[in-house]
Formats: C-alpha cells, structure tokens, sequence
C-alpha cells in the first residue's frame, strides 16, 4: 500500500513552493521513498531548519520524525507577567517557558506564523514609505497643534470684532470686548480638549 504523497502535495501542506521542497530534496534534508514520494509524517518536522542557517544541509537523519517546538510569543503583555527592566532576552523567553504561560507550537506551524508576521512588517513598511500610514504619536501631533491653533483664535476674536461690533451697535468697545471675551472663554472651557482614540475601529 502506497502511504507517501507527491512532493506538490506535501508543498501545499506545508504551504512552500514546490522549488523549495526539490531543493531540500537534492541537498538531502529530505528523501523520497522508493515510489518518488514523501512521507506525509515530514509535514511539520524541521526539514526547513537548513535554509534558516544559510542553507547547510541538516544531517541524515533528516526523515526522522522530530517534533521540535517553538513559542507562539513571548510578550510580557500576552503573558501577563511582571518583567526586570535588566533582563536579557535569552533569560526572558527561558522564564517565560518555565512559566508555562506560553502555548507551544510544531516548528512549520511556528516557521509559518513567523513568515506571516515578517510579510505584514513589510506591508506596514511600504504603507509608512508610500505616506498612507503614519506614526501614532505624529498624528496625536498634529491633532493637538490644530487643537491650538483654533483655541489661540478663539482667543484673540474677542479683541479684533469687539471694536468694530461696539461702534456699529453704537456701545462702548470695551465693555462689547469684555463680554465678548467672557462667552468665548466658556465656550473654549465647554468644548474641552480633543480627545481621538486612535486604536478603536
């Protein structure tokens, strides 16, 4: 009975290119049966460990079935544990493994996520480059200057218009000015400072 798979097969389960699978196949990191085929428990095993060193060929036991792991994150936040402010990265993610607060993922389900986060950093990238996305703290910027220079000319209508308001309803300039400069004060008091959550959808 035939159990192994064709290598466009075990390409599309592992979500590679058959070009990468023929590859790792000629420098030994995997090996077909008899049949030209694979054997379908390769799926999720390391076999890919070699191109994430510069391509050296992993050793011969390349078609034993290892289950390697690795952490789906690593986040403090995710975790929700306290961290030292001095603490190294190696000595982070062995505390969290200790812990038990991370979930443990097959090594191609990890290299996938991996390769899926890489291309959204890439993606964010472009649309920063290309001027369609911007820093959080340049748009809070610019909402705020915008927020001032409004309330400064708020601020300074009182004094330009009362004069002028004053002698067209024949009354004394700085009494309109003065009144005028009391509405506007409670009106720049009653609107508040802008207040824009970014992050919500």
């Amino acid at each position: 009975m035939n159990d192994g798979i064709s290598i466009r097969e075990f390409s599309r389960r592992e979500h590679v290119s058959d070009t990468l699978v023929h590859r790792a196949i000629k420098q030994g990191r995997l090996r077909l049966n008899e049949d030209k085929k694979l054997d379908p428990k390769l799926v999720g095993s390391p076999w890919r460990e070699g191109n994430a060193v510069g391509g050296k060929p992993a050793p011969k036991a390349a078609n034993t079935v290892q289950q390697v792991f690795a952490p789906k994150a690593i986040s403090p936040l995710a975790a929700n544990i306290d961290v030292p402010l001095d603490e190294s990265l190696e000595d982070a993610a062995e505390r969290l493994l200790k812990s038990g607060a991370v979930r443990m993922l097959p090594y191609g389900e990890a290299l996938q996520n991996k390769e899926n986060y890489l291309a959204l950093l890439r993606q964010l990238e472009f649309e920063q480059k290309s001027g369609e996305l911007i820093e959080l703290s340049m748009a809070e910027r610019v909402l705020f200057e915008g927020a001032r220079a409004q309330r400064d000319a708020w601020l300074n209508w009182p004094a330009r218009v009362g004069a002028m308001i004053a002698a067209d309803l024949g009354l004394e300039a700085d009494r309109v000015t003065e009144i005028l400069t009391t509405h506007v004060h409670k009106h720049i008091e009653q609107l508040g400072e802008p207040d824009v959550d970014f992050r919500s959808e």
